[in-house]
């Protein structure tokens, strides 16, 4: 069997042998792109190499710490979307996943890309044709239809019979987060499976949606490792899935065994949930009410309730912890902290079992007396109840909603929250309002020294995420004309080397000059776009976010919710120094400083 170890290998060698170079899997934690809460393709640790904002041959490249020094690379990536969550439990679909792809960046176009792909698949892999279908873009009234991905296509002899003229929908790609390159793309299916996408960067598009034609044209292409693990593991078998293939069979067999009630979309979903849950863990990200935190607390939770239905052996979580350890540790080193990986997984699971049990009990409850009242729908604010007492997020109840026949009211749910949100606001205001400084012209000097020390916070808030793990979130903060203090969440006591690293980076971000900027928009947009925040429950509706950005490079160093006000550039700051730091509560550290 060509198990997946084999598949990335291959695959690896393959463009290597093309003049491809290979680079390794960037971190899950976007470290170039902030307009992703997590790294959701291949190509975005190269996004600037197609607007021509890096140069591969002579810009060091983030995760080299080197040129790249060639126009045409190959990875295979991890990868991670939020989108798929609620599609987990079918044939499938994933949250975490591997992406192979190549790349070029003006080295080749869409006649050499089809050609790679077509040899790997036919002549690598020994695919065969009859199994193959492709698609390529139709064009609209205002592109036209990818007339050279279909004559290549042709002179590969594939049939009219095996094309598949897919809509911009279908067949248009990009960009990844609100701005960069797209184009029309072209995909090969196996078994009706969609295994390879192959994307013809032609385009820019701009924020306002309008397109741009790139002066250097490029080729992003991605291949599910699962899917294609899945197409060459049992061919032409529709009975299986991505859950028999060599990267799930071993977690599967051991679930089904630690079981007493067996039910096949919990366990998918079980399965995923945990894969994907070590991948954060391993990245650095921990539980929190807020974007990634959040996503994984929301994880975590899901495969709790999901054990409990299931009566899962917890003996299960340490076994599959080191399975995927050993199934994926040569290739990333990080899975193979476990200890680290079960304290976060066990310390969420205990926080929500303690409240999970009590709900459960309440949620029968309520059960019951809606089927005696033939209701089909939770309204607004039992639903809301049951969030704020037991922990219950929104996705959960209409899960456990949906299993009983029933649906949730989510417009009344909104409105109980937004009310909870407005209530919340009134008694925050003066936290969140800037420490009590308006934005505005502030002329007295010891305004002043809050406003520059509220500025070197955020800087100091994203060293910290820098230097120690991008999980890390503010838990607290106290600003006054002599000094600085931030709380955050962080497992140890920092050595005096990390202290020196993290001060040492917040002053070369003041020394750079970098421009403080802010705009405002929704909440729910401000954290789709990576940006980080506290408190998810007492924001207004509409936030302000202040972005500490380099001009030269358009690369955001920080980006956060805030009210202000701030400095318009780092260099206002002055020298940071940090005087402390020290343990406040189990999980939490302060570090104090100073600025003059």
């Amino acid at each position: 069997m060509l198990d997946s170890n084999f598949l990335r290998k291959t695959f690896l060698e393959f463009f290597e042998k093309k003049g491809h170079k290979i680079v390794p899997s960037s971190s899950l934690i976007p470290e170039n792109d902030s307009s992703v809460l997590f790294t959701t393709a291949g190509m975005q640790q190269f996004k600037f190499y197609y607007s021509n904002v890096l140069d591969p041959f002579k810009d060091t490249h983030f995760n080299l710490g080197e040129p790249l020094n060639s126009l045409n690379v190959s990875t295979c990536q991890k990868c991670f979307r939020t989108s798929d969550i609620d599609s987990v439990g079918d044939e499938r679909h994933l949250t975490f996943f591997e992406m192979l792809g190549n790349f070029s960046f003006g080295g080749y176009f869409k006649e050499e890309a089809i050609n790679y792909a077509w040899e790997f698949v036919r002549d690598v892999l020994r695919i065969e044709k009859e199994r193959i279908k492709i698609s390529i873009f139709r064009g609209n009234k205002d592109l036209p239809l990818d007339e050279e991905s279909l004559k290549t296509w042709q002179r590969l002899k594939i049939t009219d019979r095996q094309l598949i003229y897919g809509s911009k929908e279908d067949n248009f790609w990009g960009p990844t987060g609100s701005e960069g390159p797209c184009g029309p793309t072209t995909e090969i299916y196996v078994d009706g499976i969609e295994i390879w996408n192959l994307v013809f960067n032609e385009f820019y598009q701009k924020t306002d949606k309008s397109l741009e034609p790139l002066k250097t044209k490029g080729v992003d292409t991605g291949m599910g490792l699962e899917r294609l693990a899945l197409v060459v593991q049992y061919p032409k078998t529709k009975e299986k899935t991505i859950f028999e293939t060599d990267l799930f069979l071993e977690l599967k067999t051991e679930l089904e065994k630690s079981i007493k009630v067996r039910e096949e979309k919990s366990i998918r979903i079980i399965l995923d949930h945990f894969r994907a849950i070590t991948f954060l863990a391993a990245s650095g990200v921990v539980p929190s009410n807020v974007d990634r935190g959040y996503i994984l607390r929301r994880l975590i939770r899901r495969i709790i309730r999901l054990s409990l239905k299931l009566e899962l052996d917890e003996k299960w979580y340490k076994k599959a912890l080191r399975l995927i350890a050993f199934k994926y540790g040569n290739f990333y080193p990080e899975v193979l902290n476990t200890e680290k990986i079960f304290e976060i997984f066990s310390s969420e699971k205990e926080k929500f079992e303690s409240t999970l049990q009590k709900g459960l009990k309440e949620w029968q409850k309520i059960l019951k007396e809606l089927k005696n009242n033939s209701k089909k729908e939770i309204d607004g604010k039992i639903g809301f109840y049951l969030y704020e007492s037991f922990g219950f997020p929104l996705e959960i109840l209409e899960e456990m909603a949906q299993e009983e026949g029933l649906t949730v009211s989510k417009k009344e749910f909104e409105e109980e929250f937004l009310k909870h949100k407005e209530i919340s606001r009134k008694g925050q205001q003066k936290k969140f309002g800037g420490h009590g400084l308006k934005t505005g012209l502030i002329s007295d000097e010891e305004s002043l020294k809050v406003v520059k020390g509220h500025t070197a916070t955020h800087l100091l808030l994203q060293a910290l995420r820098s230097i120690l793990e991008p999980g890390i979130q503010q838990r607290g903060s106290d600003i006054n004309s002599e000094r600085l203090r931030l709380d955050f969440n962080f497992f140890r006591k920092l050595s005096e080397e990390e202290i020196k690293k993290v001060e040492d980076l917040v002053n070369q971000k003041i020394q750079a000059g970098l421009k403080v900027e802010f705009y405002q928009t929704t909440f729910k947009e401000a954290t789709e776009s990576g940006a980080q925040g506290v408190f998810e429950g007492r924001y207004p509706e509409k936030v302000t976010v202040y972005e500490i950005k380099d001009e030269k490079t358009g690369e955001i160093f920080s980006k956060e919710i805030c009210a202000g006000p701030h400095v318009k550039n780092t260099r206002e700051i002055g020298k940071f120094r940090i005087l402390k730091e020290e343990g406040i509560a189990k999980g939490i550290r302060r570090i104090k400083a100073t600025i003059n």
